[in-house]
């Protein structure tokens, strides 16, 4: 069961740990692209270098999956999900951080997840819509029209799944990894705590990829001319 861990409130208004942990991991997101882009050098200094590092990575990683044409239109919103989203799984190997710990795990929240979830939902659509129009892209939910009556409501029920099962997905393996950590830290406290950490390192990378990979193919559907 999540846990809430208020930590203060403003009026009626609960502001938890991981509304605190998560504006201040934005932040700092904030500053650090702010910096790596603020004066651009022929010759890259180390963030710099890093941050065009990072973003040719990531082109090739959406690239696969959407095609090159719409990669370069919509980069900066899978990027955007991918560095939120491996950053704050990352933030669990800081000491300090963690629902037993005080402050939580940002996707490790389910209020969290289900928001990623929802932009997710909007995003497949809005490009969708974009891409095809509105009258086609509505029309693909009648395919086959031979079968119309039994597909339109499956088609529509599935793009509800999907943003579900991305959130869901997110939320149950890093809350899970999470208390598994835990429990393990307090039964062995010395060894196997540094072999989960570095199996943390591969496993929370692993998570940002597969929430974008999957949203990046729901979009190319979404955004894709039928012949």
């Amino acid at each position: 069961m999540e846990h809430t861990n208020v930590l203060f409130s403003i009026g009626p208004l609960q502001v938890t740990s991981t509304v605190v942990s998560m504006w201040a991991l934005i932040l700092i997101l904030t500053v650090v692209s702010f910096l790596a882009t603020r004066r651009l050098k022929d010759v890259p200094g180390p963030l710099q270098n890093l941050a065009e590092m990072a973003v040719e990575k990531l082109q090739s990683f959406f690239a696969d999956s959407l095609g090159q044409a719409h990669m370069r239109k919509y980069f900066p919103i899978f990027a955007t999900f991918f560095i939120f989203i491996v950053v704050s799984n990352y933030s669990g190997l800081i000491p300090g951080m963690g629902h037993i710990k005080g402050m939580a795990l940002p996707t490790a929240s389910l209020s969290v997840t289900a928001g990623l979830g929802v932009i997710a939902f909007f995003t497949t659509h809005v490009i969708g819509i974009r891409e095809r129009g509105l009258k086609k892209y509505a029309a693909s939910f009648t395919k086959p029209l031979i079968l119309v009556v039994l597909m339109l409501p499956l088609n529509l029920l599935e793009q509800f799944i999907r943003p579900m099962s991305l959130a869901l997905r997110l939320y149950g393996n890093m809350y899970g990894e999470e208390m598994v950590t835990e429990k393990l830290y307090e039964i062995f406290p010395i060894g196997v705590p540094l072999i989960m950490n570095v199996l943390s390192l591969l496993f929370c990378m692993l998570q940002a990829m597969v929430f974008t990979m999957l949203l990046s193919i729901y979009v190319s559907e979404a955004a894709e001319e039928e012949e």
